[in-house]
């Protein structure tokens, strides 16, 4: 614990966090040791492209300790949707963390910069690399594996977590920051009706473009961040779970996303539901979406990441 601290402040959950969501920033050097979560920022210094000093320019990782005696080893790395204006930090930060922290892995939420506060791509990528490397960069800190790091996102968390899991940085062994040393590629990607196909002109459906007025850049914007471009054998397996009649992002882009991810021989499972509104998290009571993490939980333990080695 003592090297954790030395590395990166710790800071005391948000308001917001005492509710269940995922923190924007808090108070150096302090965290909850009762409830087994801390808070600590991406750098001990100044974020990259950081306009100020406030709340909302100091991305984070919230941690959540597996359940006592049940830690094997693995660490999931959560992104929780909100288009990009705020963080759906309950739904799909905590109540995400709660489920992998009672199956055993370690959990993160990732508090990202919002391009509702002036953060346009890539830098929220950015700070999705950035709670990658930390996680394995931390590996021995945090007793997880540095080689079983899941990501998953949801809406506009999926869209990161796609182009994080797509557009990952190798690692600078010379470089003089541990954390830029390794890799930012998650071993394994799950996607929650992820928002593929943000970085779009059409706006029949919900753009990234249209929503923070960038429409004269949307081209220039897609050719860069859209996820379907950047899918090679190199993406991790991937597990994704979206339904047929999500009015704000159509099932159609998952559906582009996992044919990419065939093409290219990604080990990769889809399921689609036919009812169920966007935002559904682990399911909220429907009989039928409760289903979902059942068969996510399957995906899991088929790579072994719901036992130690």
């Amino acid at each position: 614990m003592k090297r954790l601290i030395a590395w990166a402040s710790v800071v005391v959950l948000s308001c917001a966090a005492a509710r269940g969501q995922a923190p924007s920033c808090g108070t150096p050097e302090t965290n909850d040791a009762f409830m087994g979560i801390q808070t600590v920022k991406l750098w001990p210094g100044e974020p990259p492209q950081a306009k100020g000093d406030g709340c909302m320019d100091i991305p984070t990782i919230t941690i959540f300790d597996p359940a006592q005696g049940a830690a094997n080893g693995s660490a999931v790395v959560i992104f929780p949707g909100g288009g990009y204006a705020h963080l759906s930090g309950n739904l799909e930060g905590d109540e995400i963390a709660n489920w992998f922290t009672a199956r055993g892995f370690r959990a993160f939420v990732v508090a990202y910069r919002l391009s509702s506060a002036g953060y346009l791509l890539p830098v929220p990528l950015l700070d999705a690399r950035r709670a990658i490397q930390t996680v394995r960069a931390r590996a021995a800190d945090y007793h997880v594996d540095p080689h079983r790091v899941v990501e998953i996102g949801f809406s506009a968390g999926g869209h990161l977590a796609a182009l994080a899991g797509t557009q990952f940085l190798p690692g600078n062994p010379n470089a003089d920051d541990p954390v830029e040393r390794v890799s930012s590629r998650p071993d394994y990607m799950v996607l929650g009706y992820p928002w593929i196909e943000a970085i779009t002109t059409d706006t029949s459906h919900l753009s990234y473009c249209k929503e923070f007025n960038v429409m004269d850049r949307c081209d220039e914007l897609r050719k860069a961040y859209d996820p379907d471009l950047f899918v090679t054998s190199a993406t991790p397996p991937t597990f994704i779970y979206h339904t047929f009649n999500d009015q704000t992002v159509p099932v159609e882009q998952s559906l582009h996303f996992y044919e990419q991810l065939v093409k290219a021989g990604v080990p990769s499972e889809m399921h689609i539901f036919a009812n169920g509104a966007h935002g559904s998290g682990l399911g909220k009571g429907d009989a039928a979406l409760d289903q979902w993490p059942g068969l996510l939980e399957a995906w899991l333990r088929a790579h072994g990441l719901l036992t130690k080695e």
